[in-house]
């Protein structure tokens, strides 16, 4: 099923397929560090401000729920066209690593945009292997899942 906007049972089963990428990939962390780029990190790869300074993971999974809500939100703010539920949910996994901002000013978004198949932009997503100026090897293994996810192989 092709979606533009996304809400309810769809956005729910986004969400938890963006979470089955994210959560392995992120890891568990329930007292906030800073990360090889500098930022301050806890839970789930969340760099939201913390406001305590430890988390159950029952407590992490639901602001990962929350979290990812948020960035459907917002990386929906800038896909223009309808594209299918596993495609939304690699875009999710993506931008939460990355950020809105980045995702939405990506060449990738723009080729979604552009009406261009899946199979010309999916690709896109081995571009993002690196942090701090360096290719990341574990960045690398979440792109190849999230391509996979993409092009509907996972």
């Amino acid at each position: 099923m092709k979606a533009k906007i996304i809400g309810g049972t769809a956005a729910a089963v986004i969400a938890l397929s963006a979470a089955v990428l994210v959560k392995p990939r992120e890891g568990y962390a329930p007292t906030p560090y800073i990360d090889m780029v500098g930022v301050a990190t806890y839970c789930y790869g969340d760099t939201d401000k913390p406001d305590q300074a430890y988390y159950t993971e029952a407590e992490c999974a639901a602001r990962l729920n929350s979290r990812l809500g948020e960035y459907l939100t917002g990386i929906q703010a800038c896909i223009h066209v309808p594209l299918d539920q596993h495609e939304w949910a690699a875009l999710l996994s993506w931008s939460y690593n990355v950020g809105t901002t980045a995702a939405c000013g990506s060449s990738l978004v723009r080729k979604i945009n552009s009406g261009r198949p899946a199979s010309a932009w999916c690709t896109e997503l081995d571009r993002w292997v690196y942090a701090g100026g360096k290719r990341v090897q574990g960045l690398v293994d979440r792109r190849a899942a999230e391509r996979r996810m993409c092009e509907g192989r996972s």
